[in-house]
């Protein structure tokens, strides 16, 4: 458990200069032969999912619906391979602050619009569980809860 103002092993990693090898996160979540998918000017940003090993997947895939909702599945960018690498080398994470964090940046980002159909969002929904489970506890009529 953490006292108040402590930072778990992966925060504190993340917020160091030296924070995280590439190298070895690549080594870890990347079958044999694969890397991480670079810019032009070479810098490492994603893992494709074809890339990553099976338990790597695994764990996007619930990080990604549960954790840190995404508006797609098809690659880790380079801070949530972290946050794998974190999980899989059983480094402490705060998955509440992540949480806390995520609701915050969602909450307060602006809606993107479908390139075809200017009405409709394209954003992901977000926290879909809490918002169902606020709703509910609020008295909002069951019916159009569910």
């Amino acid at each position: 458990m953490l006292e108040e103002g402590q930072e778990c092993e992966f925060s504190q990693r993340r917020n160091r200069a030296d924070g995280f090898d590439e190298e070895a996160i690549a080594q870890l979540i990347c079958t044999s032969g694969q890397d991480f998918a670079q810019t032009a000017a070479g810098r490492q940003v994603r893992i494709m999912r074809t890339s990553m090993t099976t338990l790597t997947q695994m764990w996007m895939t619930l990080l990604l619906s549960n954790v840190l909702p995404s508006d797609h599945n098809s690659d880790l960018p380079l801070p949530k391979c972290q946050l794998v690498y974190a999980i899989l080398t059983r480094m402490s994470v705060h998955v509440a602050q992540l949480i806390a964090d995520a609701i915050y940046l969602f909450a307060g980002m602006s809606p993107t619009r479908h390139p075809l159909d200017p009405h409709k969002s394209n954003r992901a929904l977000g926290f879909p569980a809490l918002i169902m489970a606020s709703a509910s506890h609020s008295g909002f009529p069951s019916h159009l809860v569910r």
